[in-house]
């Protein structure tokens, strides 16, 4: 392992060069890996370890038939490479459960029966396993429990494991049986396309991932946006001028200056009022919300999240609700102004994503 200085604080990371692709394949030359669900991550992890080379097949409930004609668009053969889930289960050595937290709830008890002595049970997120007396899911003792857990959604999974960069993820072993449960996790990771992998526990996962959906990456960002842009239309700023100054310079621009070296740099590349307003007022911003994310912890720490998850995306009429609430977003003001914006962008030539185009470990994908 790598051992890398995050901050002044040392951690040891698994690198592609210390655990190549000939590598994995080698620890996975026997396995049959079951990708159970083809939702999010789904499409993503399966298609990038089928380029790979990896022995892959797909467990899919044929009566959720968009899902499944993906499936079949995406070059999975029923029968063959794409079955209902209780036969990926029996046939598979790695049982992937890649369905949502809520489902996983739901299907848990059909896959539990039919885990064999010695499989691995593969997750990417620590929800189920971490808050096991709310979900049900208790794996059985003769079972790997393991996770790798990419940084990014499904799209980004696939995206930068074509362009050839990967993507970060973390990494955890829940339970060994075989004695080869970290060489699983770390063959598996390295298949589905990870740039690195760090290390965590199952718990450690679930509790920074559900606090920074909540707050940074997904909920607070778009309150705060929110938030500005309703202020600066408030005091009379057009929508278009609000939009450009809330959201478009930030993702076309400034983040990314973050992203190239980091924010003291993208401050060093500002203008010098840019510069003393953002240091100054970014203290009064972590003050204000400080108290909010500690609560939001809290309230992950103690399984109140969790139990929302479940109560609300069980119910049967969730998808109709969720398509109001998402609605709501999208018919705002601010987002149609936002689709407006995009549509006068400066048409660039875009890098298409083809058959051709080299993916991780140098296969055509």
């Amino acid at each position: 392992m790598a051992i890398i200085d995050f901050g002044g604080v040392k951690e040891r990371v698994v690198t592609r060069k210390e655990f190549p692709l000939a590598k994995a394949r080698k620890v996975l030359k026997n396995e049959v890996i079951a990708v159970i669900g083809y939702g999010v991550q789904g499409p993503a992890q399966s298609l990038n370890m089928k380029d790979n080379g990896l022995n892959v097949i797909i467990g899919q409930a044929p009566e959720f038939k968009r899902d499944w004609d993906r499936a079949v668009k995406d070059g999975w053969v029923p029968g063959k490479t794409l079955f209902d889930i209780k036969t990926a289960v029996k046939k598979g050595t790695i049982i992937q459960m890649l369905v949502s937290d809520a489902a996983q709830r739901v299907i848990w008890p059909m896959v539990k029966k039919h885990l064999k002595k010695g499989d691995a049970l593969y997750f990417s997120h620590g929800f189920s396993i971490v808050y096991k007396k709310q979900t049900g899911v208790i794996p059985p003792k003769n079972v790997d429990v393991i996770m790798v857990a990419p940084k990014g959604s499904g799209t980004s999974v696939r995206r930068n494991f074509l362009s050839g960069a990967g993507i970060n993820s973390s990494y955890a072993v829940g339970q060994d049986y075989t004695g080869r449960a970290k060489e699983r996790c770390l063959a598996v990771g390295i298949g589905i396309g990870s740039g690195y992998l760090f290390p965590t526990t199952f718990q450690g996962e679930v509790y920074s991932d559900l606090t920074g959906e909540r707050g940074v990456l997904m909920g607070c960002l778009a309150g705060v946006m929110e938030a500005q842009y309703d202020t600066l239309r408030k005091y009379g700023h057009t929508p278009s001028e609000a939009f450009n100054e809330t959201v478009e310079e930030l993702t076309q621009s400034l983040i990314r200056l973050v992203d190239e070296n980091g924010m003291d740099w993208m401050y060093s590349n500002c203008s010098a009022t840019a510069q003393r307003g953002a240091l100054d007022w970014k203290p009064r911003f972590r003050k204000a919300v400080l108290p909010l994310f500690d609560r939001l912890y809290k309230s992950v720490k103690a399984g109140k999240e969790t139990a929302r998850v479940i109560s609300a995306c069980s119910g049967r009429d969730y998808q109709k609700r969720l398509g109001k609430e998402l609605g709501v977003i999208h018919d705002s003001e601010m987002w149609r102004a936002g689709a407006a914006v995009r549509s006068l962008r400066p048409k660039e030539k875009a890098r298409a994503i083809t058959k051709g185009t080299k993916g991780i470990g140098g296969r055509k994908a």
